[in-house]
């Protein structure tokens, strides 16, 4: 018997409950920014592909970026058929805070 298996889903917090302060900390990680300043300019990637941004990083530490940029309403981590998704959440992320995210991905 075969068993249908659906893809993890994860929990993305509403914008409206995520404090400054928690945005502030996840972006204050030089590879957790790298990576958002990527999705800012390539767009949606698979994960697989944001690994690329800093190979050298364990995928445990990895991983734990992700979350915390999830978990502080920057990207979403949704499925894709065999892979998943990482976006940046520019639209609603301006809506909340307008102009942080040009203030802090500016060089």
């Amino acid at each position: 018997m075969s068993r249908e298996r659906s893809p993890r889903l994860m929990e993305h917090p509403d914008l409206e409950q995520v404090e400054l302060p928690t945005v502030l900390f996840a972006l204050s990680d030089a590879s957790r920014l790298a990576l958002v300043r990527e999705l800012a300019v390539e767009g949606p990637r698979t994960v697989e592909a944001c690994r690329e941004t800093d190979p050298d990083v364990p995928k445990s530490t990895f991983s734990h970026h992700l979350r915390t940029l999830r978990e502080a309403g920057l990207i979403r981590n949704e499925p894709a058929g065999r892979h998943r998704i990482v976006t940046l959440r520019r639209d609603e992320l301006e809506g909340r805070f307008p102009g942080l995210l040009d203030a802090v991905l500016r060089d």
